[in-house]
C-alpha cells in the first residue's frame, strides 16, 4: 500500500516556482503567464492523489489569469490609439496655421481701421448694444444694432469713435448686451485671431491665436 505523508513538509520545487527569480522593474505579462504556469504545475505535481485539485479551482484561476492578460492588452492597445490620435490631431492642427479662427472671447483687434468679430445668440433678442473699449479700459464706442434674430452674427467694427475719429490700431475690447421682453439674454461673444503656432503636451492640443492667446481645438467655431 502506498504511504501518504501528511506532514507540513512542502517540496522545494513547489516554494521555487512561487518564489521565482527576483527581479527589479515590472514584469510583462509573458513572465506573470510562465510563473503562473510554473506554480500550477509545480501545485499538480504535489498535490494529494486521495484529494486532487477541484477542476473548478483551475478552470478560475486560468480564467483570472486570461483576464489580467486580457486587461493588459486592452490598456497596451488604448495607449497606442491615443499616441495615434494625438499625433494626428497635431498634424491637423498645424495645418491651421496661418489661418484666421473665430473663438469665445472678447477680443477685439484692430488692423489698419478694420475689426471683426461675432455674436452668438440663442434666441431674438429686442436690444443688442455692443460697448467698445480700448487698451486702458476707456469706452471709445458705443453701437445700438437694435432688433436681432437668433444665430451667429459676423460683424465689424469701422475703428471709429463716437466722436467719429478714426482711432489708432490697437487691442480693443467689447462687451455685448441684449435684451427680449425686458428681460437680459446671456449672449456669447466671439472674436477673431490669426493661428500662430501650435503646442501638444499634457493639456492637449493648443493653438495660439494673435490677440486671444491660447485655445483649445475644441474652441474653434470657425475657420477661414
Amino acid at each position: 500500500m502506498t504511504t501518504i505523508q501528511s506532514d507540513n513538509t512542502v517540496d522545494q520545487s513547489l516554494l521555487n516556482a512561487m518564489n521565482g527569480t527576483k527581479k527589479t522593474g515590472s514584469s510583462s505579462i509573458q513572465d506573470v503567464q510562465d510563473r503562473f504556469m510554473s506554480l500550477l504545475v509545480a501545485q499538480m505535481k504535489n498535490q494529494d492523489p486521495l484529494n486532487p485539485m477541484d477542476n473548478a479551482a483551475v478552470t478560475s484561476q486560468m480564467a483570472q489569469l486570461s483576464t489580467v492578460t486580457g486587461i493588459e492588452k486592452l490598456n497596451t492597445s488604448m495607449n497606442t490609439m491615443s499616441a495615434n490620435m494625438t499625433a494626428s490631431q497635431t498634424l491637423q492642427a498645424a495645418s491651421m496655421i496661418g489661418h484666421g479662427v473665430i473663438t469665445p472671447g472678447n477680443s477685439l483687434p484692430l488692423s489698419s481701421g478694420k475689426a471683426v468679430y461675432s455674436l452668438d445668440l440663442p434666441s431674438n433678442v429686442d436690444s443688442l448694444k455692443v460697448t467698445i473699449k480700448d487698451s486702458t479700459g476707456k469706452v471709445v464706442r458705443n453701437l445700438d444694432l437694435g432688433a436681432q434674430q437668433s444665430g451667429v452674427k459676423n460683424l465689424t467694427w469701422d475703428g471709429k469713435s463716437d466722436t467719429g475719429a478714426t482711432l489708432p490700431d490697437d487691442n480693443y475690447t467689447y462687451e455685448v448686451a441684449g435684451t427680449a421682453a425686458g428681460k437680459k439674454i446671456d449672449i456669447t461673444s466671439l472674436c477673431f485671431g490669426m493661428v500662430n503656432s501650435v503646442t501638444s503636451g499634457t493639456g492637449g492640443i493648443k493653438l495660439s491665436v494673435s490677440g486671444v492667446g491660447e485655445i483649445g481645438m475644441g474652441d474653434v467655431r470657425q475657420i477661414f
